[in-house]
């Protein structure tokens, strides 16, 4: 574990990465090489995905755990000038958003949170999760993906797809990435590290991996990336599932601890959202 240990900085402050002028601007969290593929909005296991949109601009991606619950990540829901907590009312999530269609839509009522998590800093980053409690229940039982109560090992296999700046319009997704190993945060978590290939967007996504029937399942929440390679750290699910009960409808609330500050990646990157849905 500890040889990854020199990689955490290259997630939490994205320092700049010596190279060459390269021909065109790199994305972050993508590199050089861009393994990432439009996938199917309706196909397994990524039709439980959808775009988090908010009212004030941008957007992140969110995934079903149960039938009102949405996970994603908890900077996804900080607004860019308040640097406070947007209103659950003004958050909408649209299941299997592709080219401006939908397959249904709900408006947030409530979100839960640990109690930890400071919106200013947007952190600390191993607090990084959000559920976000929908007025309508859209998850069938098809379309909800289990949480993953051990966190996985490394060069396990993993996908990650999301909603992302360079192709807002579709869902672009890595599907042969794997983990890397995991790495102690100074606030005291633990953060999943991985070489899966995602953007400003990307956030708030689940990190897939399977479970011991071949299922898809929710490793970690994409949280922060690298600046010119495709290397991310998600927020392990092994490590708050258990405060989540029913398949992740209500967060019980954890003791505060200190806030040390860091910077997540911005939510689609700054870029305007297109029109709210009714």
């Amino acid at each position: 574990m500890r040889r990854w240990l020199p990689l955490l900085p290259l997630l939490l402050a994205l320092p700049a990465v010596a190279q060459e002028r390269p021909p065109r601007p790199l994305l972050p969290g993508v590199g050089p090489q861009d393994p990432r593929q439009p996938v199917a909005v309706a196909a397994a296991p990524w039709r439980a995905l959808g775009r988090v949109q908010l009212e004030i601009g941008g957007f992140c991606t969110g995934a079903l755990i149960g039938p009102r619950q949405v996970l994603t990540a908890a900077h996804c829901l900080v607004g860019g000038r308040s640097r406070q907590m947007v209103r659950p009312s003004s958050v909408h999530f649209l299941l299997g958003y592709e080219r401006g269609a939908y397959v249904a839509h709900a408006r947030v009522a409530a979100f839960r949170l640990d109690p930890r998590f400071a919106a200013a800093a947007g952190g600390p980053a191993p607090l990084d999760w959000a559920v976000l409690v929908l007025e309508t229940p859209l998850g069938t039982p098809d379309r909800i993906l289990p949480l993953m109560r051990e966190m996985p090992a490394p060069r396990t296999p993993l996908m990650l797809g999301g909603y992302q700046q360079d192709r807002a319009e579709v869902l672009l997704a890595d599907t042969a990435c794997r983990v890397i190993g995991r790495a102690p945060h100074p606030s005291g978590g633990t953060l999943l590290l991985h070489d899966c290939a995602g953007t400003r967007g990307v956030s708030g996504a689940p990190v897939l991996a399977q479970g011991p029937g071949g299922e898809w399942q929710v490793a970690g929440v994409a949280s922060r990336v690298g600046v010119r390679l495709a290397l991310g750290a998600a927020v392990p699910v092994a490590g708050f599932a258990g405060e989540v009960e029913d398949g992740g409808s209500v967060p019980k609330p954890l003791a505060p601890k200190p806030l040390p500050g860091a910077l997540p990646l911005d939510p689609a990157g700054g870029k305007a959202s297109p029109r709210t849905p009714p």
